[in-house]
């Protein structure tokens, strides 16, 4: 089969620049990438984008070249035709002009409702993470330069829209004006926003109306809904009397909304709203009535015709677990309005639905003609694994976390977004908002139901997943980490000094090169445990026997037969852990694990770090030390007292 159709099919879905420019070596240039960049983001980048561009990538392993043009060849599958894409989604006509620190106005993605105080936190390519202020970084978040739901500053105020001003903030203080000035930063220019070429309302739709709509994230029901907002050609859907956390944006157009009465008419159960009193059953004409509302009318709903996307093309897409990323992805599925994306060379357990006209979907070389570093799909080499990779995961080189932007990387199973401990699990983070906001009188927590299939919205076998059982790391694998001594510790921190300098505050400049940083970062280490020895400090006997009991070179080579000898003495040293278990602390909640901190001698002021990051019972049993003191940032003083009763713990449970 000759290899000119597959030429022609590809180069046929891109621009005439891009497609006479293909091969050029100068694409591969990070200077593609807009800066300025954080620091972890600086040196991934010159690892993976000099070594695997976007348009022409050495895969590991393999001498070859990897480029689209001859994967498409060899997979004798076609790319996504450009045509299929919507205008958002494909190539854009400029370039990235935000910068980092660049002050905007912006939706919360997990409260649809709330415009937010947004600062600009990093830039790659045509995308960029935004940082809510006041709030850490674990809640960052990714978008297209261009996207709907990003203002600049001010644009709240001019369309009578409330904004949520930074945390620390009392309601009505908020200026932006001072705020700029006090911080120091730039508005971002209002040119470098979209802006719809000419102003578009919904005809027919207006604010409180009532209608029938898919709840998004239970997708088999269809629930009573209120149209709240109206911005451009987009409509915001509240479900009524639920949290305004399941609130949605979309167009007139969309799949997702019907009119009032479209269940009854195609037999479809309609969820109504919960504390909705009536034994009667559900009419429409008596809700309207009671709630003063009325109905929008079945002539503004224009259903938007199904897509072109087929079974087997070929994209780019954004990968949810890891959303810095965008990988290489073929279409294994579709039903009329959605697509299911399975990342090449990855296990079908990371494919997900997705809808067809989201932002996150993207042409074959968008990347390329962005300036975005593409992720290959993975070899043989790959999904076996390399020894002494960053994380173990195969396939995963380290880049990214499961708890969001705040840490660059990661080497553990425990912070790998593709590891089977978080394979299924979701909402990690505490609601960024939880017990800052007034519940309001007429909503209330969504729980869990059964959910009855709706033919037109699910594609097959489509649902929403249970947490799995968690794999945890075995007790050998944790006590390794602790059968070495202070200056093995040092050997090994310079040895891994590029990986522990990338993992340091993303807020650090870069001056130096990251050997240099990485010896001086195990140089301090070492100078705050020499402090802590040499000081006067109140625990100084107990850090030291805490120390001896960890770091015991002659018990070494028996672990097991170490923590057994020492028991007595560390229950002596750490009461609090006296008559624990691994199989109880499983069950810890995160404030329980962080009451168990606070409770350890000198550890008051690290348990706020466990409540930041969320972590519960069984997270906490999965840390080892290099976790404690690289990720979590916990001085080693503290950290020993920690991992120590983590040993405890899981010797308890042995014996």
């Amino acid at each position: 089969m000759p290899a000119q159709p597959a030429l022609l099919l590809l180069l046929s879905t891109l621009p005439l620049p891009l497609a006479l420019i293909w091969k050029c070596p100068e694409n591969t240039c990070p200077a593609l990438i807009s800066k300025p960049v954080s620091k972890w983001t600086a040196l991934r980048m010159e690892s993976f984008v000099l070594k695997r561009a976007p348009s022409s990538t050495v895969v590991p392993g393999k001498k070859k070249v990897w480029n689209w043009v001859s994967y498409l060849e060899e997979e004798r599958m076609p790319a996504a035709p450009l045509k299929l894409f919507r205008e958002y989604q494909s190539f854009p006509q400029g370039r990235n002009g935000f910068k980092v620190g660049m002050k905007l106005e912006g939706l919360d993605p997990e409260h649809p409702s709330r415009f937010c105080v947004l600062t600009v936190a990093e830039v790659q390519g045509y995308r960029m993470r935004l940082h809510f202020d006041g709030y850490p970084e674990c809640y960052d978040f990714w978008v297209n330069v261009d996207s709907s739901d990003i203002h600049p500053v001010g644009w709240c105020e001019k369309t009578s829209h409330k904004l949520l001003p930074p945390k620390g903030f009392k309601e009505g203080e908020f200026n932006w004006t001072s705020y700029l000035k006090n911080c120091k930063a730039q508005a971002a220019p209002k040119n470098l926003f979209k802006t719809l070429s000419t102003p578009v309302t919904p005809s027919g739709f207006r604010l409180g109306m009532k209608l029938e709509a898919v709840d998004k994230k239970n997708p088999s029901l269809m629930c009573v809904a209120t149209i709240t907002d109206m911005v451009d050609n987009r409509l915001l859907i509240h479900f009524d009397n639920w949290d305004e956390s399941y609130d949605y944006w979309c167009e007139a157009s969309s799949p997702y909304i019907r009119p009032v009465g479209y269940c009854q008419e195609t037999g479809t159960p309609l969820t109504t709203p919960p504390g909705y009193k009536d034994s009667k059953p559900f009419s429409w004409e008596k809700y309207l009535e009671e709630t003063n509302s009325q109905a929008a009318p079945a002539r503004a709903f224009k259903l938007r015709p199904a897509h072109g996307f087929q079974v087997n093309m070929k994209l780019e897409a954004v990968d949810r677990r890891n959303p810095i990323l965008i990988r290489v992805a073929t279409i294994v599925d579709k039903d009329d309005h959605r697509i299911k994306i399975h990342f090449d060379g990855w296990d079908r357990n990371y494919d997900f639905w997705v809808d067809a006209d989201s932002p996150d979907v993207h042409p074959v070389g968008w990347c390329a003609k962005t300036g975005h570093a593409l992720q290959v799909p993975l070899g043989a080499v790959d999904r076996v694994g390399t020894v002494g990779q960053a994380c173990p995961t195969p396939g995963c080189h380290g880049i990214g976390h499961v708890r969001g932007p705040r840490y660059g990387t990661h080497y553990t199973l425990v912070g790998c977004p593709y590891s089977d401990v978080n394979l299924n699990r979701e909402n990690l983070l505490q609601d960024r908002l939880s017990g800052e906001r007034p519940s309001p009188s007429n909503s209330m927590q969504k729980a869990k139901r059964l959910e009855t299939p709706v033919p037109f919205l699910l594609g097959a076998g489509e649902s929403s997943q249970e947490d799995s059982p968690q794999s945890r790391k075995s007790a050998q694998d944790s006590e390794k980490s602790c059968q070495s001594s202070v200056h093995s510790l040092s050997e090994q921190s310079e040895n891994n000094q590029e990986r522990d300098w990338i993992e340091e505050d993303s807020s650090a400049d870069i001056k130096a090169k990251p050997k240099k940083l990485g010896c001086s970062h195990a140089y301090i280490k070492f100078q705050l445990v020499k402090q802590e020895s040499n000081g006067k400090d109140p625990d100084l006997d107990l850090q030291q026997a805490l120390h001896q009991s960890i770091f015991m070179p002659s018990l070494a080579s028996n672990p097991t037969h170490r923590l057994h000898l020492c028991w007595e003495q560390h229950c002596k040293l750490l009461p609090e852990v006296s008559g624990l278990t691994a199989k109880h602390v499983a069950k810890w909640t995160v404030e329980e694990v962080v009451s168990f901190i606070q409770r350890l001698p000198g550890c008051k002021e690290q348990a706020s770090v466990f409540r930041e990051e969320q972590i519960d019972g069984e997270a906490f049993l999965l840390l080892n030390q290099s976790d404690i003191v690289k990720i979590l940032s916990i001085k080693l003083g503290p950290a020993l007292k920690i991992y120590n009763a983590i040993l405890m713990f899981k010797s308890a449970e042995d014996n």
